[in-house]
């Protein structure tokens, strides 16, 4: 059997003997009831460490028993030695005690930035991601963007994740999330001139690329980088 589908299997078995529903359950983890059916029927390609931690800490079953790591689906808590155990780790127990778990947010990661801005929909949805964002006008705003290609390196490198706020406008020398013509999403730094813009990418081997009066008008700032999430 396909993991995923095992993985999905689990979650809807431990859910169905929590007695809870699929909207109950996204609901507490910021997600809507479709990505709940996704995950259940193994549509999502991999779900993250993380998320399946607070779905096994909502469900009372052990995390490695969700990730097929064990067959022992019993939950032995977050500072156990049971075999298996994917919670042991005091780094992390440590940063679940200072951080407000109220202000964890489980924020949508898109595979492209069109698929995230030109033609917004859920099911372009690759995964959840749970970051720390205080304001809930932030949060709602909040994206993040699998990054595919080496013109951004070595700051961005091509696996990164990008964590993007969405909004119209930058400032000069932000690293931004641009559509040109609508259709084909970069992201740049941008250098505003006095009757031009400039994307620039921090790989040398990439040229800049000038848009001049009213070329400018081919250009729409979708939001800015805030964060930049390196890949193990």
């Amino acid at each position: 059997m396909n993991d995923n589908i095992e993985i999905g299997r689990r979650i809807k078995s431990a859910r169905e003997e929590k007695g809870m529903t699929q909207e109950e359950l996204g609901k507490i983890l910021g997600l809507n009831k479709s990505s709940i059916q996704r995950y259940e029927t193994g549509k999502i390609q991999k779900i993250k460490l993380p998320i399946l931690e607070n779905i096994a800490f909502i469900l009372n079953v052990n995390p490695s028993w969700l990730a097929l790591k064990t067959d022992d689906p019993e939950y032995y808590g977050e500072n156990t030695n049971a075999p298996g155990s994917l919670l042991n780790d005091p780094i992390e127990s440590n940063i679940k005690a200072v951080l407000p778990q109220d202000k964890v947010r489980m924020i949508p990661v898109f595979n492209s930035v069109s698929a995230g801005f030109g033609a917004y929909a859920d099911n372009y949805i690759t995964e959840y991601m749970p970051l720390y964002i205080e304001s809930n006008e932030e949060a709602e705003n909040t994206m993040c963007i699998n990054v595919d290609g080496d013109s951004m390196e070595p700051k961005i490198e091509d696996g990164d994740t990008i964590q993007v706020l969405k909004q119209s406008t930058c400032n000069n020398g932000d690293i931004a999330v641009v559509l040109i013509d609508r259709e084909e999403g970069v992201v740049k730094k941008i250098q505003f001139d006095e009757n031009s813009t400039t994307l620039i990418s921090f790989n040398p081997k990439y040229s800049p690329r000038v848009f001049v009066g009213e070329e400018q008008n081919r250009l729409m700032i979708q939001g800015i980088v805030k964060a930049i999430i390196k890949r193990l």
